[in-house]
């Protein structure tokens, strides 16, 4: 967002307004399936999936190339499934659990997985 000139301001209000939705999902959705578990997706328009950087050459100030390590590290499974016009990225927590540690390097959790 900041590469395509948005404003810090703007920037704040979209964080804020995505994770009341997430919460909202949560506490009032009253899906027979949420259950346990909170399922967050994104979907763009692009047909390549996403891809884990695992090169040391990452320096303190890149700006991209750690999000899957975060996601992976904050979520219990994550992946992407094609769809007719792009993808649907996804995570999943679990209300009860702790993520487990990171896999090995290259050995993402649920990448490709469809449901």
């Amino acid at each position: 967002m900041v590469r395509a000139g948005w404003d810090d301001h703007r920037i704040f209000d979209t964080e804020l307004a995505l994770a009341e939705l997430i919460v909202n999902a949560w506490r009032h959705g009253r899906t027979a399936t949420l259950g346990r578990t909170l399922r967050v997706s994104v979907g763009d328009e692009s047909h390549t999936l996403p891809e884990q950087h695992f090169s040391s050459a990452l320096g303190e100030l890149a700006e991209c190339g750690r999000g899957l390590r975060l996601v992976e590290g904050l979520t219990h499974r994550w992946g992407a499934d094609p769809q007719k016009r792009g993808k649907l990225v996804w995570f999943e927590l679990d209300s009860a659990a702790r993520p487990s540690p990171s896999p090995e390097p290259g050995r993402g959790r649920g990448r490709g997985r469809t449901t």
